[in-house]
């Protein structure tokens, strides 16, 4: 972690040291300034990331510096020091935009903390910042997210697949929500005939006794309701790509019929007689094991040896945990483009609770949670609680990892881990306020005093 740099800017050396020595252990580096012109040029050479600035100072006093310093615009918090708190010299330093203001004597424990509420703003700047900068990056909708290796090899078969006059045919593999139709749809986007159609067909939600008709068209007059000539998906597609989804879902018959026009690249409308070419490329997904349906003689073993010609497989995203904060940004920004919201600040502990999680939904299982979280969002402002699914008691239940399976001792491990975590989010709700504490847990006090001993936590650590 990079060493914070403090200025004390006072001309009593016995206030210099004090600050020297108060910080000294805490990865704090201090520089010391006796007047006002020393201090503007230490601000210029040293950069500090606070400023301590005492009123009565030689040569220019601590307000004319202050002024100074908002003058040029320079973002860096200052503390005013002074040993005559007046009213007109409190509200002179506010207007000024001093970050704080406090009197002599100076506590140590009162500096310490003023000091840490400083660093802790510059830190949430800073993420205001690179949220910011973040947030404002275009979101492309249709883009495949994601840095993990894994997903890297999906990218270079997309580019090798969706080269010139690359025509095989594609199975996408994977858990539902991960992305196969999204895959589908970016090797058509990147291939040379991306401007013909991409016809895209459910095997699921197709019905059956519909299916053939849906994929090859009929002639009019062919069946009891054929009023009129039909245009089949296969013949729609063009010189564009059929994608099958759920292909493990698709009938036997229908299996057969379309290992025919794989092979043939031709086939017939119901009730015609003219063959019709295929010249789209063919592309499906499943979440089934294919090959385990083969050997169970669910699925036709021709078949799929025809599809699976380029096979890719996407991971869950439990296995590629690393993507989930690129993931998260990018549906924050197509999100708040899309509801019009805009989003400020995103707290610490949002990160940590969304990478605790498994996403047996997957990708798209995240993409709802933002969406909700966005529209809910209050304030610009995204905190864990807009995130309720994934701290429900039973989701925290659901995820624990045990240790033993001895009931008794498992009961006792799990309690305690809550306990502790409870009393830590309860004192850092509270900023370590054991009556706050208390009213809020509804309690009395010595139950708070109890679990803070018990877990040996130092109340101080709260305090902001």
């Amino acid at each position: 972690m990079k060493r914070r740099k403090i200025l004390i800017a006072d001309d009593d050396k016995n206030i210099q040291f004090a600050f020297v020595k108060a910080f000294e252990d805490k990865n704090i580096d201090t520089i010391v300034a006796d007047d006002g012109v020393e201090a503007l040029r230490k601000i210029n050479s040293e950069s500090p990331d606070l400023i301590f600035l005492d009123i009565t100072m030689p040569k220019r006093n601590g307000l004319q510096v202050l002024e100074f310093i908002k003058e040029k615009e320079t973002d860096i918090p200052v503390v005013i020091i002074t040993g005559n708190g007046t009213m007109d010299i409190t509200i002179k330093a506010m207007q000024l935009g001093a970050y704080e203001y406090i009197q002599k004597p100076l506590d140590v424990d009162k500096v310490y903390i003023v000091a840490k509420r400083a660093f802790e703003l510059i830190d949430l700047k800073n993420k205001i910042d690179d949220l910011n900068e973040k947030l404002l990056r275009p979101s492309q909708g249709n883009e495949i997210v994601g840095n993990h290796i894994r997903m890297q090899e999906i990218f270079k078969k997309i580019g090798a697949v969706s080269s010139k006059n690359n025509f095989a045919n594609i199975m996408v593999t994977g858990e539902s929500g991960t992305g196969k139709e999204l895959v589908a749809r970016t090797i058509h986007r990147s291939g040379e005939n991306s401007k013909n159609p991409f016809v895209a067909i459910s095997c699921t939600v197709l019905p059956e006794n519909l299916q053939e008709s849906e994929l090859f068209g009929h002639e009019k007059g062919s069946f009891t309701g054929a009023v009129e000539q039909k245009i089949g998906k296969f013949e729609a597609a063009g010189e564009g790509t059929i994608f099958l989804d759920e292909i493990g879902d698709m009938s036997p018959d229908l299996q057969k019929k379309l290992l025919r026009v794989l092979q043939e690249r031709e086939f017939c409308r119901i009730g015609g007689n003219k063959l019709i070419k295929v010249k789209a490329r063919f592309i499906t997904a499943t979440n089934r094991d294919l090959e385990e349906e083969v050997k169970k003689e669910n699925f036709r073993k021709d078949l799929f040896y025809r599809l699976n010609v380029i096979h890719i497989k996407i991971p869950p995203l439990r296995e590629r945990k690393s993507d989930i904060p690129l993931l998260f940004y990018h549906f924050v920004r197509k999100y708040s483009q899309k509801l019009d919201k805009k989003i400020k600040i995103i707290s610490p502990e949002v990160m940590e609770l969304l990478n605790s999680y498994d996403y047996p939904g997957n990708v798209r299982e995240l993409e709802n949670m933002v969406e909700r979280a966005v529209i809910m969002a209050q304030e610009g402002v995204l905190t864990p609680n807009n995130f309720s699914e994934l701290i429900d008691p039973v989701n925290v239940i659901v995820n624990y990892k045990f240790n033993t399976l001895v009931l008794d001792e498992a009961r006792r491990i799990f309690n305690l881990s809550f306990e502790k975590e409870y009393i830590n989010e309860l004192m850092k709700t509270t900023d370590g306020n054991i009556s706050k504490a208390s009213e809020l847990a509804k309690v009395d006090r010595r139950t708070i005093h109890r679990l803070i001993k018990k877990y040996n936590l130092n109340t101080r650590n709260y305090k902001v």
